[in-house]
């Protein structure tokens, strides 16, 4: 049985990877102080985290492939945050809640998407975005024309409209990965972006 110290496949240590992959994990680890579990559990299969982690790159931060998006880095948080509680993924609600936390300057809005979306604290278009993304999650064969047609009264363009339901697609995949191996959030997520950080004093 998996717990949050001992999750059902083994992590690797960072000295043992690749050095491609190495040189990412300690990367991210000085930018955040901690290193993210995901980025070590699915490197015990290098060649699956380097496409992993390409496609993650390419959707949420486009401009690392060349791409604008109409999306914000927190509507993109938002999306994922919204569609991981449907997928009922602990880790990918922790974590990127976190994130969602910190680029929206608001301490309530990932639990308030994770839970329901209708009642958050967020814009129309907003709502629409995340209307469309759950209907993706949960029912992508039933998408229509008049999905599309909602969106755009929005000022979603069709490549946005893309970029949704791929960050909702590519996290289904995140969140049925992190859920079966038992992957748990580091402490660190849940904390991240509640309180406001205090100001120095003079």
């Amino acid at each position: 049985m998996s717990t949050p110290e001992t999750p059902r496949y083994p992590v690797p240590d960072i000295e043992d990877l690749p050095d491609d992959i190495r040189a990412k994990v300690l990367q991210v680890q000085e930018k955040a102080g901690f290193v993210p579990h995901v980025f070590l559990a699915f490197a015990r299969r290098p060649a699956e985290w380097r496409a992993f982690f390409a496609y993650h790159d390419a959707l949420m931060v486009p401009e690392s492939v060349g791409r604008e998006s109409g999306l914000t880095k927190g509507e993109r948080e938002m999306i994922v945050t919204t569609t991981s509680a449907a997928n009922h993924c602990l880790y990918c609600v922790v974590a990127h809640g976190a994130i969602l936390r910190i680029y929206e300057k608001k301490p309530l809005v990932a639990d308030q998407v994770a839970i329901n979306h209708r009642k958050a604290d967020i814009s129309p278009r907003q709502r629409a975005m995340l209307d469309f993304a759950l209907k993706v999650c949960n029912h992508s064969d039933q998408v229509e024309d008049a999905d599309f047609a909602a969106l755009h009264a929005h000022g979603f363009n069709d490549e946005d409209i893309w970029d949704i339901a791929a960050i909702t697609a590519f996290f289904g995949l995140s969140n049925r990965m992190a859920s079966f191996s038992g992957m748990m959030p580091n402490p660190e997520f849940y904390l991240m972006g509640r309180a406001p950080k205090a100001k120095p004093t003079a």
